[in-house]
């Protein structure tokens, strides 16, 4: 009997005009500003759960907006803050120097207060993408999907 009340309702046009509203509605879209010159603006996300090589068991991924050049750091299983931080100077601003943006999902090494703070005090912007909508990073996503399909290929060796 549920289920025929709940299709009834479901299907009924005068009880769908009537019932009322409570999400709220979806604001508009916010696109991330182009960047104007290369390595201006970055985006980061970590790719974690691989198997452990030493004391390495999961990869920092930094893309730059402009130009999509991505690289790949080899990082500890549980990389802390500091060690992102110093990844990061290692082997993004040591090349490249200081973007002006930093995109990046919530993960808690990126809302942490080292981090937040180092990056204030060197004049760079953190842009946090929205939480569970991965799709605000796409283009980090989308190289973290290619270069996990990459690995797996090259692990089973066909």
């Amino acid at each position: 009997m549920r289920d025929d009340v709940e299709t009834y309702v479901r299907t009924c046009l005068i009880c769908q005009q009537d019932k009322a509203d409570h999400q709220k509605k979806a604001g508009l879209l916010q696109p991330l500003p182009i960047p104007t010159r290369l390595w201006e603006s970055v985006s980061m996300d970590y790719i974690s759960g691989l198997p452990k090589v030493g004391d390495l068991g999961s990869i920092i991924v930094v893309v730059d907006r402009l130009s999509k050049y991505a690289t790949f750091i080899a990082a500890p299983k549980y990389v802390t803050a500091e060690g992102t931080a110093h990844l990061f100077f290692k082997h993004i601003i040591k090349y490249w120097g200081l973007p002006k943006d930093i995109v990046s999902d919530r993960d808690s090494r990126f809302t942490s207060v080292f981090w937040t703070e180092l990056f204030k005090i060197l004049g760079s912007k953190l842009s946090m993408s929205s939480s569970y909508h991965p799709q605000s990073d796409g283009q980090t996503e989308r190289f973290n999907s290619m270069l996990e399909e990459y690995l797996r290929h090259f692990v089973r060796g066909t």
